[in-house]
């Protein structure tokens, strides 16, 4: 049986919001671009992107000069807080009103916000260097609040007269028959090319249709407007593809499952730690742990009629996906016989330790050939080490049941690990159990129970090889993550 993940760690994508209520029209056709302005072979290469179509009332207000929009910053905060909370690191906000108020907004955020107007200035940078004198067709609220005085001082900014302001550019956007009431009619197209001829005698190089529904009417003003026209959606979707490939992934974050048990989770977290090669805090792995120990026994399920583990170890790996986890570790040893069943419903993998246990012994210690297994009852039943150490070319060798018992016993008894004990009783147990194995011709020993090594004897001339499983997933973690840190992902 492989338990191997078919996925290997890799560093995700940017994940964006693009917030798509404020304008329908806008945010769609954004949507759309950004689509086609991606290079991708498959559906695969596309951009992760949350499109959150909520509609947004504001009770038929208008954004003339006189538009108050502070019930616009509730909306905009309240809808991008919750993409936050849903694991968005970027979001794109296809309305020009509500980049007037961003500087209020993004401090209280831990997402980032691209703006629509850094689009705008990047599109005319590199198509349109050498133009000037820039002609703006906006809603009069963003007019009045100079936002696109923000492209550059090298550069004029020009607006439609007053008049063509009020009888054209308003009503093709917010009249009745006006784009955000969803109306691509030939009066839209006529009243926008009024405004462009407007801007074309002041003596505009370029305009910018800064409105993101006037872009849906491009193709069919392109046609009648002898000066370059700059559609900000097909900017803005070409600004967030250009984000996603330069922008840096975060650091590789290791997600654990705890509490399986609470001392083996500790135990797992200070190996990663020592294992790791730091100068200083920054340089130590980012982790991140759910201690769940309510998690169901998974021995007591494997060999008798305990609660079945599977959804709620599922759930806590879900968890650690939702919290960012690269890859999953589960520093438990019989966990790992329901690896296979929940693997295929992650994204991220779970870092198998049974698998790196064996791969360890076949690399460090190639000599090895008889393997002997020291775990719960579970584990030794369910097979899972048995199939990949025979896979593996090596013999596996188990306790006699009343050496079983002892191994149980120092897991389990009252005096047993479990239960917080250290020395005594449960010590002698295990390294009474080790001797046999021994004698019965093991040349090394996993101790397949995380809590085991905290108990372990010396190593010593007559004992067989000791091998942490805790201590080589630490080991793989930890080179996974400096891996990918040193690939600059």
């Amino acid at each position: 049986m492989d338990t191997t993940p078919s996925k290997s760690p890799t560093a995700k994508k940017t994940k964006f919001g693009i917030v798509g209520g404020l304008g329908a029209i806008g945010g769609a056709d954004l949507l759309l671009k950004i689509v086609k302005s991606t290079p991708a072979r498959g559906d695969q290469d596309q951009l992760d992107i949350s499109f959150e179509q909520r509609p947004f009332d504001d009770n038929g207000a208008v954004a003339d000069e006189s538009y108050n929009p502070n019930h616009r910053k509730f909306y905009v905060y309240n809808t991008l807080k919750e993409m936050e909370r849903r694991g968005c690191e970027a979001a794109l906000l296809p309305c020009f009103v509500s980049h007037s108020f961003l500087r209020e907004v993004a401090p209280e955020l831990e997402l980032t916000i691209l703006s629509l107007v850094d689009a705008a200035r990047d599109k005319l940078d590199r198509d349109h260097a050498e133009a000037r004198k820039i002609g703006v067709l906006t809603s009069s609220f963003v007019r009045k609040a100079k936002l696109f005085d923000e492209l550059g001082a090298e550069r004029t900014i020009v607006y439609p007269d007053d008049a063509l302001q009020a009888e054209a550019v308003m009503p093709a956007i917010y009249g009745p028959d006006g784009l955000k009431a969803g109306r691509l009619s030939s009066r839209a197209v006529d009243l926008i090319t009024a405004a462009c001829q407007n801007l074309a005698e002041k003596g505009a190089e370029a305009i910018i249709l800064g409105s993101t529904e006037i872009p849906v009417l491009f193709d069919a003003l392109a046609t009648r407007v002898d000066i370059p026209l700059l559609d900000v959606n097909l900017a803005y979707a070409e600004y967030a593809v250009a984000y996603a490939g330069a922008r840096p992934s975060p650091p590789f974050k290791i997600g654990v499952v705890g509490g399986v048990g609470p001392a083996a989770t500790v135990d797992f977290v200070d190996k990663v730690v020592k294992r790791t090669s730091a100068a200083r805090d920054q340089d130590h792995i980012k982790m991140v742990v759910e201690q769940n120990p309510q998690i169901p026994d998974r021995t007591a399920n494997l060999i008798g009629d305990g609660d079945d583990p599977t959804i709620p170890l599922y759930s806590t790996c879900k968890r650690l996906e939702a919290d960012g986890a690269d890859a999953i570790a589960i520093p438990c040893n019989t966990a790992h016989a329901y690896v296979a069943r929940i693997q295929k419903h992650l994204t991220a993998p779970i870092v198998n330790m049974l698998t790196e246990t064996v791969a360890h012994i076949r690399a460090a210690h190639p000599d090895v050939q008889r393997v002997g297994l020291l775990a719960t009852n579970g584990t030794v039943e369910s097979g899972v080490y048995q199939e990949i150490i025979e896979d593996a070319g090596l013999t596996l060798i188990t306790p006699d049941a009343p050496m079983q018992a002892q191994v149980m016993e120092a897991i389990y008894g009252e005096t047993g690990v479990k239960a917080g004990f250290t020395e005594g009783q449960c010590r002698d147990d295990l390294a009474a159990v080790i001797a046999h194995i021994r004698d019965k011709g093991a040349e090394a020993a996993i101790l397949g129970c995380t809590e085991l090594p905290l108990i372990a004897p010396e190593a010593g001339e007559d004992m067989p090889i000791l091998l942490d499983p805790t201590d080589i997933l630490a080991r793989k973690c930890v080179a996974l993550a400096q891996g990918e840190a040193a690939r600059g992902v």
